[in-house]
């Protein structure tokens, strides 16, 4: 029999004020278990016409302030994000049975703090960020790849590729989070925390 904590939830839970620190706890779980990506997340975003879009990124930083990814600003997303800067998260650990699902709103990183990140990728992403509009139609792919091998000369010193103007990373400014466990015969375990106006955590279950 599964112990429970005070809220008579699976102990996995534990008891935290706020989501963050539950949320750490998790994915550390989730590395231990996650064969391939347990930072990957489904990212969620909409356009002006309120037509919604779905698809998979890599949170590469989250703290008190929120959860950070990185993107070509001109993407789809991008742009959606600059026109309608609300997006909803939801992270999902197979292995662990657990997903969590986050609202809210986003604002861009600095510069400094997306300089400082993009200098740890490899040169060949680097060079891609460069050479790839993302999202954008190709004729063929070798017009990409041609990109590629004119950034590359451009860029062929391997320490000196500047980040673009046009890549940097978003931050989610949290507003709600939900931690969600599976349960026999679909009586799963939910537990919900909302932000109020003065900035305090506080949390309910919800009905599976």
């Amino acid at each position: 029999m599964n112990q429970k904590n005070s809220l008579g939830l699976n102990n996995c839970f534990l008891d935290k004020n706020d989501p963050i620190d539950l949320f750490e706890a998790w994915m550390n779980e989730a590395k231990k278990t996650e064969s391939n990506d347990p930072n990957a997340l489904a990212l969620g975003t909409s356009d002006q016409n309120n037509s919604p879009s779905v698809r998979m990124v890599l949170l590469k930083d989250f703290n008190k302030d929120g959860f950070v990814f990185y993107t070509n600003l001109n993407s789809q997303k991008g742009n959606e994000l600059k026109n309608n800067p609300k997006a909803a998260m939801c992270f999902h650990w197979k292995s662990l049975l657990r997903q969590v699902r986050i609202n809210g709103t986003v604002q861009k990183v600095s510069d400094k703090v997306a300089d400082e990140y993009y200098s740890t990728r490899g040169y060949e992403s680097r060079i891609g960020a460069w050479a790839s509009k993302q999202s954008s139609v190709l004729s063929n792919r070798d017009e990409l790849l041609s990109s590629i091998d004119k950034y590359k000369k451009k860029y062929n010193n391997q320490n000196e590729v500047p980040r673009p103007d046009h890549w940097s990373g978003w931050i989610l400014i949290p507003k709600n989070i939900e931690f969600w466990l599976d349960g026999d015969s679909r009586i799963h375990e939910r537990l919900k925390y909302i932000k109020d106006d003065v900035g305090n955590w506080r949390k309910s279950l919800l009905s599976p």
